[in-house]
């Protein structure tokens, strides 16, 4: 995997500005914003031909983008149905295969659900699953940051400590840490300078340096309830203190990506990026 020089900020698709909704076309309007990566979002399938992701490449190459992409929302690596959890690999398997044709750095995915079944017993299910889609990648010769990601909702698959594990137990792993999702799922906690010191520091202490190093961060506001996420909401219409979130990072030296995944995804990802640069440490 490539190294990132700094923290850089991204939207989650092509930026609502764009004036032609093609890849390309989004990856020049993020550079022409200011921004330097973008999500390539292929949550209703994988649907950019290898032919296309070549010359994806190429552009964001020339443009100085970095790509990522949100793999298909359709993943459950604990169903109880076999041929669901097959289909689950193979999406994963080619989000990451189109990215890294792409040129890209990194795929995220949601990894299951828990299904009322204990959690360790979930916990090794997926992670032997996600071991067989790590082997199938590098057979390939595949060479990406597979990201399983911090959920919204208690229900589903994915705390901290959970893809700390599974990050130390697999190679090309390392979580997505959604601050969002985190703030969602314990219910309005973790939403503080002192909480997200504790996340980062945990991070580091588990999996070293390399882990805040190679960071994929989304980021949004969000509507929740004692169940968990309900929606995404634009910074401003929400109770995340994003500000305080920037200093922290900035604190951590944390490079990698940060993808906006709030409604105005490119207004949100430029002021998180303008507050970052402003802050000082």
């Amino acid at each position: 995997m490539f190294k990132i020089d700094r923290l850089r900020f991204g939207t989650a698709g092509i930026p609502l500005s764009t004036p032609r909704r093609s890849t390309i076309d989004g990856i020049l309007q993020v550079r022409k914003l200011g921004l330097d990566a973008m999500e390539l979002e292929f949550v209703r399938g994988v649907n950019m031909k290898p032919e296309l992701a070549k010359k994806v490449k190429y552009v964001a190459k020339k443009n100085d983008v970095v790509l990522t992409a949100h793999a298909p929302y359709y993943i459950n690596l604990n169903a109880a149905e076999k041929a669901k959890v097959e289909a689950s690999k193979r999406r994963i398997i080619q989000s990451a295969e189109r990215l890294y044709q792409a040129g890209g750095w990194s795929v995220v995915f949601h990894a299951g659900y828990y299904l009322k079944q204990n959690p360790a017993k979930v916990y090794g299910r997926i992670k032997n699953e996600l071991k067989e889609v790590i082997k199938t990648l590098q057979d390939r010769g595949i060479e990406i940051w597979v990201r399983p990601e911090i959920t919204g909702k208690p229900t589903q698959f994915g705390d901290l400590k959970e893809l700390v594990n599974l990050s130390e137990e697999l190679e090309m792993v390392l979580p997505t840490i959604d601050f969002a999702h985190c703030h969602a799922r314990n219910a309005g906690k973790f939403n503080t300078v002192e909480e997200w010191r504790e996340m980062l520091g945990f991070m580091e202490d588990r999996l070293g340096r390399e882990a805040l190093d190679n960071m994929h961060i989304h980021m949004s506001g969000i509507n929740y309830t004692a169940k968990g996420e309900r929606n995404h909401l634009p910074l401003r219409e929400s109770d995340m203190n994003w500000e305080d979130l920037m200093r922290v990072l900035k604190e951590f030296r944390v490079r990698g990506v940060l993808i906006s995944e709030s409604p105005n995804i490119e207004e949100d990802a430029l002021r998180m990026k303008r507050k970052y640069e402003e802050v000082k440490v």
